[in-house]
């Protein structure tokens, strides 16, 4: 919105932009400055969800999708790809409470030479191979484990493998084992259900790819009355995902649930009138329905009432009222008045049919008019 007077100050615009649409607004203003110049942050993806940090030290030229070369954890140099560069980098340290006064980042040492990738590569190839040899290892040891993934540092110094146990584990004769067939250092990271998920990927109950795989950085704990708050049967086979246990998405609308859930009154309180004693059996929270058994005919539809039907019951029992039938509390159905045979005669299918056989018809007669007026032409010509 412009207001033509070059007065930017009684602009009704957010935070004063400016007027005209050459206009320029800084949205990270309100981000803190940090020690560290945001331009030398560099956000690296490694395989499937690892990522790290790293400065630019070297004030390398980089872009995004550059493939180069980082300081490793201990020793030698891991080859990843560049993901973001900037002022971006700087949130997600923040988001994820990376503090670079405690810890300092590790650098990038270069953009990666064919050496570097031909290396990498080799060594991603060989990982597969790697895995299955590995598990038929554990099977000798017989140890109380389950190997989910290797992966191989970008000098192909150091295997990493991630594996699942429910109890410590000994393993120092097994990483001895791996050193001497792998030729390479062994490290053993253990990691839970969520992260194995996280891992492997896959395809959710949504159709969706998982969201632990995808945008998913954190896996707070999901627990059985979340199910229960968005009236979710308690079936195992249901509310788990793939990793076994319930699924991360039970509670990403339970705030929005537990908030509606207030206004309800207790589901242990039974509805009394002269025709019975109606006990709940489930509600609707969007809709704000309680729907109660049928006290008079158990086979019959639920009583569904409104939350003020069923609070203004309680109170009328409260005071020792018991009215006469449940029939003035229910919520009552909308009317439906629509002729289904009208509807069904003036909309069929087949009125499309008609119409193409119409505008056949109406073709075949054009062309034989056409053909008559071309003969007695013809015929005129020719006297």
């Amino acid at each position: 919105m412009s207001c033509g007077t070059g007065d930017c100050s009684t602009c009704e615009v957010s935070e004063n932009r400016g007027c005209g649409v050459s206009s320029v607004f800084d949205w990270l203003y309100q981000v803190e400055p940090s020690k560290i110049n945001h331009n030398q942050l560099v956000e690296v993806q490694f395989k499937g969800d690892r990522k790290g940090y790293y400065i630019n030290s070297e004030n390398l030229k980089l872009k995004k999708e550059d493939i180069i070369a980082a300081q490793a954890d201990k020793s030698g140099h891991d080859i990843g790809k560049i993901t973001i560069i900037g002022d971006l980098v700087a949130m997600q340290m923040a988001r994820k409470k990376i503090n670079t006064d405690k810890k300092t980042l590790k650098k990038i040492y270069r953009v990666a030479t064919e050496k570097d990738i031909k290396i990498w590569k080799e060594s991603i190839s060989k990982e597969s191979e790697v895995l299955e040899v590995a598990k038929k290892t554990i099977k000798e040891f017989k140890l109380d484990m389950k190997l989910s993934d290797v992966e191989f540092q970008g000098d192909n110094t150091k295997a990493t493998f991630f594996y699942i146990a429910e109890k410590r584990v000994d393993f120092r004769a097994l990483v001895r084992k791996y050193s001497s067939l792998f030729n390479v250092r062994i490290e053993m990271r253990q990691i839970g259900a969520r992260q194995e998920a996280a891992k492997i990927g896959g395809i959710g109950s949504c159709g969706r790819e998982l969201c632990c795989s995808t945008w998913m950085t954190e896996f707070p704990p999901v627990s059985t009355s979340a199910a229960r708050y968005q009236q979710l049967s308690i079936n195992p086979q249901k509310i788990s995902g793939q990793c076994g246990r319930l699924k991360c998405c039970l509670n990403f609308e339970l705030d929005g649930y537990t908030e509606g859930l207030q206004n309800f009154p207790s589901a242990k309180i039974r509805l009394k009138t002269k025709e019975g004693e109606a006990k709940f059996v489930k509600l609707d929270v969007f809709k704000q329905l309680m729907y109660y058994y049928n006290p008079i005919d158990s086979s019959a539809e639920l009583l569904a009432m409104h939350i003020k039907s069923v609070q203004q019951l309680i109170e009328l029992n409260k005071k020792g009222s018991i009215p006469e039938t449940f029939s003035d509390f229910v919520e009552k159905a909308p009317e439906d008045n629509t002729n289904l045979e009208k509807v069904i005669t003036e909309q069929s299918l087949y009125r499309f049919d008609k119409k193409t056989k119409r505008k056949r018809a109406e073709r075949r007669k054009i062309f034989k008019k056409r053909k008559i007026k071309a003969r007695q032409k013809h015929r005129t010509d020719n006297g």
